[in-house]
């Protein structure tokens, strides 16, 4: 079978001419203060077409005569240093995960970058532009481009980041045996935060039961730092403060995930503190996953995510105005104020924009809510779904989220 690596750059460099060139970097780790650094966390779109994570990396392709060649840049780390902070990947061990067709060592980069420039009477090099905003103040691929530009005015300078965003969109079998993992981690987290729930504990307490089982179990770490939101903090959609005391009657609303090898989980669910819905709590609980539910059964190639949006309005409004809650449609957005989901993959916000049509091989998010601060009710419900040739599939079914699965687990495990 073909190293993966090697197909999704094969595939990557059909949108390339002959002769045409990518360079690619896995990013450097930056600097907290004079002796400690951040996480490196290396460029998702690198580690896509090469299965590394290690810092100062560089990717070269090249398409020649129909086909692609790699050459990988690694650092040759002196021996002091690897006293010090260990070794960095090695040629052999490059070769054997990536598929490259070479690797030389960084410091020859720009020599050899030069040498197959001077070569081209108009070459073409391709970056990877992936900026999230205006505001994003550096980026490895603009500098290396400027540089290009600079010393050889023949070059021209293209963009390959739109091309590597549609690779990443449709997600492989390997891809998707990685969500399940990082779902299944998840769920093992849930049931360890429902098992040790109870009030007057710290939000940030009942959050550790998750951290546990997510080091336990083998995740490379999480998805994105976890809400843990306590009765009226769960109308805030993005709380992570995780620090107010959970009191008798609250719901608790988590919104968290596990990443498994770069791929993530994106889960919310919300479950009384003491283990048991109040009426009005169970009433508004129904409406969301009565939403959600439909929104669900309705993803099928070809629906949009602004289709999906309206059918989650439509039956949150409906719920809402049936119990007395609002009167007209307008009223929805005083409690319902966010998008129904979005893609997954190697990033939680995974590339792709914010509304797109459904195609085969999707993971996305499935998350209505409500959030109704006047009560101190806030309720998120998130899947993770597969979209399929002829419709979907729930890939976290397995994490309950009925009242009555959550009441009857809760009453027969809690301590």
């Amino acid at each position: 079978m073909e190293n993966i690596y090697l197909s999704r750059r094969k595939k990557l460099s059909s949108n390339m001419r002959n002769g045409d060139m990518c360079i690619i970097f896995s990013g450097k780790q930056v600097r907290i203060s004079r002796d400690e650094y951040y996480e490196f966390n290396t460029n998702k779109n690198f580690y896509y077409l090469t299965g590394l994570k290690d810092e100062n990396l560089i990717l070269f392709i090249r398409k020649i005569n129909g086909d692609v060649k790699s050459t990988l840049f690694i650092e040759n780390r002196p021996e002091d240093m690897i006293k010090w902070i260990g070794k960095t990947i090695l040629k052999d061990e490059a070769i054997s995960i990536s598929s490259v067709d070479e690797v030389i060592y960084i410091d020859e980069f720009y020599s050899f970058l030069n040498n197959i420039i001077l070569e081209e009477e108009s070459p073409t090099v391709y970056f990877d532009f992936d900026r999230d905003d205006y505001k994003h103040t550096h980026i490895y691929s603009e500098e290396c481009a400027n540089k290009l530009k600079l010393k050889y005015p023949h070059v021209d300078i293209k963009n390959i980041y739109v091309h590597i965003k549609n690779l990443r969109i449709i997600k492989d079998d390997y891809e998707i045996s990685k969500i399940k993992e990082a779902i299944d981690i998840t769920r093992l987290g849930i049931l360890n935060i429902m098992r040790n729930l109870k009030p007057n504990m710290y939000e940030y307490q009942i959050e550790s039961y998750f951290d546990y089982m997510i080091k336990y179990s083998g995740a490379n770490g999480y998805a994105f730092k976890s809400i843990v939101a306590s009765g009226e903090n769960a109308v805030i959609l993005h709380y992570i403060e995780n620090d107010n005391k959970i009191k008798d009657g609250d719901l608790v609303l988590f919104d968290l995930g596990a990443e498994k090898d770069f791929y993530r989980a994106d889960i919310s669910r919300t479950f009384p503190a003491n283990g048991k819905f109040t009426d009005r709590q169970k009433e508004i609980y129904n409406i969301v996953l009565n939403a959600q539910l439909k929104v669900i059964d309705a993803i099928c190639p070809g629906v949009s995510q602004s289709d999906l949006n309206e059918i989650a309005k439509e039956n949150l409004y409906l719920g809402l105005k049936k119990i007395g809650k609002i009167a007209n449609r307008e009223e929805l957005s005083n409690y319902y104020y966010h998008g129904i989901g979005h893609l997954l993959g190697l990033d939680t916000h995974d590339v792709g924009g914010r509304d797109f049509v459904y195609k085969e091989g999707m993971v996305v998010t499935v998350e209505p809510g409500l959030y109704i601060k006047d009560e101190g009710i806030g309720i998120r419900i998130e899947d993770d779904i597969l979209v399929t040739k002829d419709g979907h599939e729930v890939l976290s079914s397995g994490i309950i989220k009925t009242v009555d699965e959550i009441e009857g687990f809760m009453r027969e495990n809690c301590n």
